[in-house]
């Protein structure tokens, strides 16, 4: 080997040596970079690979009746999902999915091919579909726990309760009302995948601690399917096109049962015209017709202006006001105030209505709530109509007297009643009486409110006996008597006013409303049918279904029959079905 070669030798070591020193330098700077420079970014990109984080929300509170029976729950399901960059046939994955959840292949690949992270493909799944679909151990889906909600009595109490969403949040009834107490706090879950996308492993957070607060409710279920069922069949019987019935605790304001048909699933919510959704006793006002007249007479009894034996000449059926003309469904003469009331006169309630003034009789129908909310704990209470006095004729002042030019809802209607009942003291209305933590503890509880005094003791007292005239012999509620019970009511026929601002031919209201027993009330109660067919008074269609209502449900709290003796003379109560006035 000459010395040429050995410098050529010697000149590619060098120029090896050169070239790994330099390779080795690019490699050592590079994971410089990678693990000083850019360590935290690759880690997160990194785990962004295989962990995925989703939002998740503690359970949903639970309603319980007074009696702590489940009326709506929240349970555990599984919901499908998909993580699109781990899916490498969209098109195979989604017709395998498409086959087992019913649904278009199409929009199922639409998703898989999405650029996001994840996407739902269904939530709240079935364990069958939810099972099958594990079977076929798909790459990129995975399983994720949720809450669903769920009203194990169906359509009982249904308006009232509302329902949550496929989110969770409250929508309708109290579900919405009372929603950020029962509502669950949300949480970040950390979901893990494998290099297929296969859930392995989560951030096994415990949830309980983000559970929502539970609500117990002063329905009592019993009483709800009772008053369900008499409102059911006293609808049906009479081809009504819907109906409404409350039970309201009289001393307390407490809604024992609140009841509408037709009915809906809150579990199917979705299958119901959403007209039936509403809690029409709370947001719909109504002509309340005649029960409007015994709050005409606390007015006369209050001002002094009158006793139950003053007189007034019902003209014989048919009396003038200016170019109007009032009418009675019998031809009566003269009749004393208890008897206006019991034969539901409405020439005699206007002539009751002439000699206090309008003065004082808007005073009093303010004071009993008209015009204004109850406060009642649901949504979308309406205030009713009821015009300033200023703006009243005679003619309006007549007919107000008797239920017409006045609107209420069927909340505020038994609620002033309920202060007769309560001699004479107006309590607010609730359906709400505690709110439980998880745990069952005490959060807040909700005790009876006195809103104030709207008439006097003794008023009261002699409003309920004119009342139970109306269930005597001769009454137009006679239809609503109890064997073995006093009872204290009022009919109601109100005609409907149309779209053009007239009233409805043909189209009425029929209502009753009252309490039971007579001296010491325990429940009060109002039934409204809208639109009977064939019948349309009160006293035929509302108060059969007030009797069975008032008859079971006293039964059902233990309350004895015997309490108090049936009223003398003409005006005796009687306890059998009879044929009295029609109005």
């Amino acid at each position: 080997m000459n010395k040429a070669d050995k410098k050529n030798i010697q000149l590619r070591i060098v120029m090896i040596g050169i070239f790994f020193s330099l390779l080795y330098s690019v490699i050592l700077a590079r994971a410089v970079q990678l693990h000083v420079l850019k360590g935290t970014w690759l880690s997160e990109k990194a785990a962004g690979q295989y962990k995925k984080s989703i939002v998740a929300t503690g359970k949903r509170g639970t309603i319980f009746d007074s009696k702590y029976r489940e009326m709506a729950v929240s349970i555990d399901v599984k919901s499908i999902g998909a993580f699109p960059g781990a899916i490498d046939n969209a098109e195979k994955t989604a017709r395998s999915l498409g086959k087992i959840l019913n649904c278009r292949s199409k929009n199922l690949k639409k998703k898989l091919l999405s650029k996001r992270s994840f996407v739902w493909i269904k939530r709240y799944a079935t364990p069958k579909e939810v099972s099958m679909i594990k079977a076929l151990n798909l790459e990129g889906i995975d399983f994720i726990s949720e809450y669903s909600r769920v009203y194990p009595n169906r359509s009982l109490g249904a308006q009232v309760l509302g329902f949550s969403g496929i989110d969770g949040q409250g929508l309708e009834g109290i579900e919405y009302y009372y929603n950020h107490y029962m509502n669950g706090s949300t949480a970040r879950q950390t979901v893990i995948r494998d290099a297929l996308g296969r859930g392995v492993d989560a951030d096994q957070k415990v949830l309980a601690e983000y559970n929502g607060n539970n609500l117990v409710l002063t329905f009592d279920k019993a009483i709800q399917y009772i008053t369900e069922c008499a409102l059911d069949e006293a609808v049906k019987t009479y081809s009504g096109k819907s109906g409404m019935a409350i039970v309201m605790e009289p001393s307390s304001g407490a809604v024992l049962a609140l009841a509408h048909f037709p009915h809906f699933n809150p579990n199917n919510f979705r299958k119901f015209e959403q007209d039936l959704w509403r809690n029409r006793a709370i947001t719909d006002p109504f002509e309340p017709g005649s029960t409007m007249k015994i709050f005409l007479a606390s007015a006369a009894i209050e001002s002094g202006s009158c006793n139950t034996n003053t007189i007034f000449y019902c003209e014989g059926g048919r009396y003038r006001i200016g170019r109007n003309f009032i009418h009675d469904t019998h031809e009566y003469g003269w009749l004393s105030l208890q008897q206006i009331i019991k034969y539901s006169s409405n020439i005699g309630t206007v002539k009751i209505a002439e000699r206090i003034g309008k003065a004082n009789l808007y005073h009093t129908l303010r004071n009993f709530g008209f015009g204004k909310k109850t406060g009642i704990d649901c949504p979308g209470e309406t205030a009713g109509t009821l015009s300033p006095q200023s703006r009243w004729s005679k003619i309006d002042t007549g007919a107000i007297s008797f239920g017409q030019g006045i609107s209420v809802s069927a909340i505020q209607l038994i609620t002033a009643v309920s202060s007769i009942a309560n001699n004479g003291i107006l309590m607010k209305p609730y359906v709400v009486q505690a709110i439980t933590d998880r745990n069952g503890r005490l959060i807040e509880n909700f005790h009876p409110q006195k809103v104030r005094t709207v008439i006097s003791p003794e008023t009261a007292g002699i409003i309920k006996r004119i009342m139970q005239t109306v269930i005597a012999e001769g009454g137009t509620g006679v239809n609503a008597a109890l064997e073995g019970y006093t009872v204290c009511g009022k009919t109601g026929t109100a005609q409907k006013i149309s779209n053009n601002g007239g009233y409805a031919r043909g189209k009425y209201v029929a209502s009753f409303v009252g309490f039971a027993p007579a001296e010491n009330p325990a429940v009060a109660i109002l039934v409204a049918v809208d639109e009977p067919q064939e019948q349309h008074y009160g006293g035929i269609v509302a108060a059969p279904a007030f009797r069975k209502i008032a008859y079971d449900t006293l039964n059902y709290l233990n309350i004895p029959p015997g309490r108090g003796k049936p009223m003398e003379n003409a005006d005796r109560l009687i306890a059998f079905r009879g044929r009295g006035a029609k109005r």
